[in-house]
């Protein structure tokens, strides 16, 4: 996903090669990850697509099938990668990662600490925010997670940028090796406040922290830890609000009259249209277009509350 040549800035494949892992795009809600083989072929509703025929397409590219049907083929970026990723366990989405991300102030260079791994979908996010010159530390302690977590990272090409180790950080605390070289540490654990001692070894000073959790209750915990070496603490819920938008066409320039009913009793007159028995005509006062309107309204199928996001600074010491 996101190829890097050695130190320099970060070059992304335009062209798919045999091996290449892409997102066979259907629609905005059906896509899935396919690794491309030369030999290899995909079946849908819409037909059967040779692999053979992607090879040597730039990505984005449009696709048919012995349908004449298609789909698109597109880059397994972070933000694609975490709607058709694996779950093997809870994960963040776009809105929590956007906002981890900038208020984490990862940048190019940066050294993050991340417990857990998990699925793996923050950790494509922070790794092409530290790219090409910084590392991401993943710690997870389920060992069949992590290597799981590996695979996927050598798939999307980012494993020269992660590195995954099996340890409990809430039982051990993070690796001695990186005291002092973090500046930021996320912690997505079921109990943070016994992590945060060791976070505080691990960061720079001024480093920033971030933990995540979906109890007010455990956000108390952690915030009374942190008051002993931490400034700035900050607790945010982050809610993401999406709208179905739809053009319609309407029947407009219908005459608009005040209705004086003798027998309304003396209340405010009533408006109406003046419309005659045939749908598409009005009154023959009157003239009528039919003019496209947009209409929004929220989704209906919204996500609602995710988890907790704790923000603290290290205090520095003068």
């Amino acid at each position: 996903m996101l190829p890097t040549e050695s130190k320099k800035a970060l070059s992304f494949k335009r062209y798919i090669e045999d091996g290449d892992l892409v997102i066979v795009y259907e629609r905005h809600d059906v896509m899935k990850p396919v690794k491309v083989s030369k030999d290899g072929l995909l079946q849908n509703r819409f037909g059967v697509y040779k692999h053979s025929d992607w090879i040597g397409k730039p990505l984005g590219t449009k696709v048919f099938s012995n349908k004449g049907k298609f789909v698109y083929l597109l880059a397994p970026t972070p933000e694609l990668w975490t709607l058709v990723l694996s779950h093997r366990t809870q994960i963040l989405y776009i809105a929590d990662i956007s906002f981890v991300v900038m208020y984490l102030e990862v940048v190019p260079g940066c050294v993050v600490l991340e417990s857990g791994t998990g699925s793996g979908s923050l950790s494509t996010s922070l790794a092409r925010a530290v790219a090409p010159t910084g590392h991401v530390y993943s710690f997870d302690f389920h060992e069949q997670r992590a290597a799981c977590a590996r695979e996927d990272f050598e798939q999307t090409g980012i494993s020269s940028l992660i590195t995954v180790e099996v340890r409990d950080i809430q039982g051990q605390g993070f690796p001695d090796k990186l005291a002092g070289l973090a500046d930021s540490v996320f912690l997505d654990l079921p109990q943070p406040w016994l992590a945060v001692p060791s976070a505080a070894k691990m960061l720079k000073e001024d480093g920033v922290l971030c933990s995540f959790s979906p109890c007010i209750e455990q956000v108390q915990r952690t915030c009374e830890v942190l008051r002993s070496n931490f400034i700035e603490i900050r607790t945010f819920e982050v809610l993401l609000r999406t709208y179905d938008v739809k053009e319609m066409k309407v029947e407009t320039g219908a005459m608009i009259v005040e209705n004086h009913d003798e027998d309304n009793g003396g209340q405010r007159p009533s408006k109406r249209k003046h419309i005659s028995k045939d749908d598409n005509a009005v009154s023959p006062d009157n003239s009528s277009t039919a003019t496209s309107v947009v209409l929004a309204r929220p989704c209906s199928e919204a996500r609602g509350h995710t988890g907790y996001l704790t923000f603290a600074r290290l205090q520095c010491l003068s």
